[in-house]
């Protein structure tokens, strides 16, 4: 009798978000980064297709991590488009998978939603920034921008800091609004919503910008001196 054909795992958004807690991921992300600056990873640059007359791209992340032939070897690939109008939609600005392959055959493993690996992910290398250059006594968090990202950012910077007051700005008083909500009731955070950009991040202490803005949201005259920023966004 032959065996089972192998079957590839199919991984959902929902699915990602359960596995992946955000503190588990800073610590992941801690050891690929050591990886990396050890010479134990392979990250090509990625390879973007702008959509021509539009903001819209699509990007492929190839990447490697740990030795081959051992039982530590992580092959894959993100494929993402990116497009920045979504965030008026229903519909997450990235989208996209990550193929994980087996490094003896090249099999196929998994196929993972994206979306939520690129929010988590992305967060988490800003909280291990956090943690390891931020003052230790810092607490007074202000976030430009108020999408997925911002979200995913109050969380790691509330896994690596004991938060004591929380703000954010972003071009739509709206989605600030709509934030402040979703964060008391995610996170159990009271949120600050701020009038404009320099009232939000005055007096702070740690700085998220993550906003999609192709303009400057951030002065440097505002920023207190020994404060840490998260430059992820304009």
């Amino acid at each position: 009798m032959s065996s089972p054909e192998p079957q590839t795992l199919l991984v959902s958004h929902r699915e990602v978000a359960a596995l992946l807690p955000m503190t588990e991921c800073i610590d992941v992300m801690a050891g690929a980064l050591a990886a990396l600056a050890r010479g134990g990873a392979l990250l090509p640059l990625r390879q973007v297709v702008a959509l021509p007359g539009t903001r819209n791209l699509l990007a492929m992340m190839p990447g490697q991590v740990g030795t081959a032939g051992s039982d530590g070897v992580a092959l894959g690939a993100k494929v993402i488009t990116v497009f920045p109008g979504n965030d008026a939609t229903p519909y997450d600005s990235h989208l996209g998978v990550v193929l994980l392959f087996e490094a003896a055959h090249g099999r196929l493993l998994a196929i993972i939603d994206a979306s939520s690996v690129t929010a988590i992910r992305t967060a988490a290398v800003s909280g291990l920034a956090t943690r390891l250059l931020a003052n230790p006594d810092a607490g007074d968090l202000a976030i430009l921008g108020a999408g997925v990202q911002a979200m995913t950012h109050l969380e790691a910077m509330g896994a690596v800091r004991s938060l004591r007051r929380v703000r954010v700005w972003s071009r739509s008083a709206d989605r600030c609004a709509g934030f402040a909500v979703a964060a008391r009731a995610r996170l159990g955070v009271t949120v600050e919503v701020s009038p404009d950009a320099e009232s939000c991040v005055r007096g702070a202490d740690i700085i998220c910008t993550v906003t999609a803005s192709r303009e400057p949201v951030l002065m440097g005259r505002w920023i207190a001196e020994g404060a840490h920023v998260n430059a992820v966004g304009a």
